[in-house]
């Protein structure tokens, strides 16, 4: 595909005897705008990065939009589960940290000292993964019309989804949207934590976060208008920032709160709850005023529960 931009020079000659005329000449050139590939094709950018074409047609490397959806997994010098290469050096980019490859598979769970644990929480790249495998599940089920027959858009998929799964409300909470992303096997298959007591808080707390992404009236459940945009191909999802102090911190960013540790995830902090003698601090008031803290710079309904050991945020309504 050739694009082509048109570049004209002109020139004007004037003469004034009592009256003015003037004459203009221009000459236009069509001049070929490089593509993509001419204009990259010299240009290297570091791992988790990918060259564009800025809009003066000159290359500059940006964190990589998309990863294949290849698997292969490895474990980060984080301690976070990556599903590839890719994903990993993406999340470097995008938190601006050094994360390089411990050793692939998953990461092994620490058993060293349980206060510096860190807590279940579902990544934006978790969430975006999730939401791409049932978008192409979906897509699977689409059926053109034929010369006799109607077929099946998106849009009456999921509204038949929608009905078969809704308890009469006419909305979707989380429960049922869970149960919706379970119908099938492999959209479901989320498994970034070594157990799977783990994973199957992963993929709640990832229902939570696509119920978040689309609900415009934070009820915390999603009419069909909202269920449709949150699975709509064209959207593209934000990556919410978590705030603390008056500083903005990227999705996998940690803090240290005592003896505990708290990491942004999907815009919000999670963290765990554990004294620093390394028991489960159930009670303690003093742990709770922390979280609050930390959750009131949140633009969030919702709160903090305790489950194995660890702090997740759940949502009003749950």
């Amino acid at each position: 595909m050739c694009v082509q931009a048109m570049l004209c020079v002109c020139v004007c000659v004037c003469v004034c005897v009592c009256v003015c005329v003037c004459v203009c000449v221009c000459v236009c050139v069509l001049q070929e705008i490089p593509s993509k590939s001419k204009v990259c094709a010299n240009v290297f950018c570091g791992a988790g990065r990918e060259c564009a074409v800025t809009e003066k047609g000159e290359p500059s490397c940006l964190c990589i939009e998309q990863c294949k959806p290849h698997k292969r997994t490895v474990c980060g010098s984080n301690g976070k589960t990556y599903r590839n290469h890719c994903e990993l050096h993406r999340d470097a980019c995008l938190t601006g940290l050094k994360i390089q490859v411990a050793h692939d598979g998953h990461c092994r769970e620490r058993k060293a000292d349980k206060a510096v644990a860190s807590p279940v929480v579902c990544y934006v790249a978790d969430r975006n993964e999730l939401r791409r495998r049932v978008i192409e599940w979906l897509q699977t089920e689409v059926v053109p019309d034929g010369w006799f027959s109607k077929g099946s858009n998106f849009t009456n998929i999921l509204l038949n989804y929608f009905k078969n799964y809704d308890n009469g409300d006419s909305q979707l909470d989380s429960s049922e949207l869970l149960r919706f992303i379970q119908h099938n096997e492999s959209a479901v298959e989320l498994s970034s934590y070594a157990e799977e007591e783990s994973n199957r808080l992963l993929r709640s707390l990832c229902v939570d976060a696509l119920i978040e992404l689309s609900d415009q009236n934070a009820d915390w459940k999603l009419s069909f208008d909202e269920f449709l945009n949150c699975l709509r191909p064209g959207f593209s999802p934000p990556e919410k920032k978590c705030a603390l102090e008056d500083e903005t911190y990227e999705d996998g960013a940690e803090t240290q709160v005592d003896c505990n540790r708290c990491v942004c995830a999907c815009g919000n902090w999670v963290c765990t709850a554990m004294t620093c003698d390394g028991e489960p601090a159930t009670g303690d008031e003093e742990w709770s005023r922390h979280v609050a803290e930390l959750n009131k710079h949140q633009v969030l309904t919702g709160y903090f529960t305790y489950h194995s050991n660890k702090w997740v945020i759940r949502k009003m309504g749950q």
